[in-house]
């Protein structure tokens, strides 16, 4: 009994443990082999058995990802990347999965590829603006502007960003992707809050403050994803900003710069977009990403800011038609209210003089020749007796009562 439940020596132990790393490379090997077929039911048993998505062959210095890319099996290099196949790790050439499946001709999985590869900046971005970069166009990254930047130029926030600059790649990727369950927790509660009934069905069973505890993470990390719900918008959004210039840091390989160096660069940002405006703030927006672009690359991102401008020129005109259009709606609702309002009184009071004639016929005095009227004295005279406008009966003795007679005066 204590070696079945306790020491679990009858339990069947998956492979790819640190304690059978030759059965997990045997493993990995199939599933190298494998993701150039179709057969995804293959694929996914190795993968539950423990293959590494990531597995790197020694011979053929590339990964499953590369050779499912290069064959153009897209199911599999979705299958791969929900096992956390990275689509932008080099091979022994320095080549990505994508760099094959565009050279295979597989331009619809190359994007599909970089879609994946971006998800998590991507969704950030999307949550902050509500757009996503286009990656077709070569904008793979939406650093938001916040409209109010007195929080970020505080001395706290300025040494928060360097320490999240200072962390690993390691730490930097558990971080956003607790901020991305966090995102997620937010939205959905957001979606709850505004479709359910307030009084009735929001209680405290079904309101969660806080991201959930994960049994694979430590308990470090676990306190660390509760305390960001204790963010307010504003807090969280500037995070997130920092985590997406961070990560666009990382992702073009460009140095730490120091504050000097940042504010420098954004300021002539700000100065070649906004050519008219007056210097009076010394500091600059937090969250410009001027320092992130090298000089040979401002023709293209004056490009990008041009057209961005545009969208965003388009949009505010079809926001403005819409709400002259609405405004128009509006008041013509607002006239048809007023004539109904108008046709309703006109009917309440036909209504009411109609009832009141009803009521005037129901209950009508009767004409003078029937019944006097208390009004006209002369109408009060005595009537006529019954007896003259009828037939008098036959044990009626007439007008007057006579005397009693006996027999003999009779005859």
């Amino acid at each position: 009994i204590r070696a079945k439940y306790q020491m679990l020596a009858f339990v069947h132990r998956l492979p790819c443990r640190e304690d059978d790393s030759i059965a997990a490379k045997d493993l990995s090997t199939q599933l190298h082999s494998s993701v150039r077929t179709g057969n995804l039911e293959t694929c996914l048993r190795l993968l539950s058995s423990g293959a590494q998505a990531n597995f790197f062959h020694p011979e053929k210095g590339n990964t499953p990802l590369h050779v499912a890319s290069k064959a153009g099996q897209t199911l599999q290099a979705e299958l791969l990347a929900v096992y956390g196949a990275d689509p932008g790790s080099p091979d022994a050439n320095g080549k990505t999965p994508i760099d094959y499946a565009r050279q295979a001709g597989h331009h619809e999985l190359a994007e599909r590829l970089i879609e994946i590869q971006y998800e998590l900046t991507d969704r950030l971005a999307f949550y902050l603006c509500g757009r996503k970069p286009d990656h077709k166009n070569g904008q793979n990254f939406i650093i938001p502007q916040m409209a109010d930047s007195s929080l970020d130029l505080s001395e706290l926030a300025k040494a928060a960003k360097r320490k999240l600059q200072s962390l690993s790649n390691h730490l930097f990727e558990e971080l956003a992707m607790d901020v991305y369950d966090e995102v997620d927790r937010r939205e959905t509660d957001a979606v709850w809050l505004t479709t359910q009934n307030h009084s009735t069905l929001v209680t405290e069973t079904t309101v969660i403050p806080f991201l959930p505890v994960n049994p694979e993470y430590s308990s470090t990390r676990n306190q660390g994803r509760q305390k960001l719900a204790r963010f307010n918008a504003h807090e969280f959004a500037t995070l997130v900003i920092d985590i997406l210039s961070d990560a666009k840091r990382r992702q073009l390989g460009n140095p730490i710069t120091n504050t000097k160096d940042n504010v420098e660069l954004v300021l002539k940002s700000i100065n070649d977009r906004h050519g008219s405006e007056s210097h009076e703030n010394d500091q600059p927006d937090y969250d410009s990403v001027a320092s992130d672009e090298d000089t040979d690359h401002e023709p293209s991102v004056k490009a990008n800011r041009a057209k961005e401008y545009l969208e965003v020129k388009s949009a505010l005109s079809a926001s403005e038609a819409k709400i002259q259009q609405l405004m128009k709606v509006n008041n013509n609702l607002s006239d048809e209210l007023r004539l109904m309002q108008k046709k309703l009184q006109t009917l309440q009071s036909e209504n009411t003089s109609l009832r009141r004639q009803v009521t005037t016929n129901i209950y009508q005095v009767p004409t003078s020749s029937e019944y006097p009227d208390p009004a006209n004295p002369s109408s009060l005279k005595r009537r006529p007796s019954a007896r003259g406008s009828r037939p008098m009966s036959m044990y009626e003795t007439g007008s007057g009562q006579k005397p009693y007679l006996p027999m003999g005066d009779v005859t």
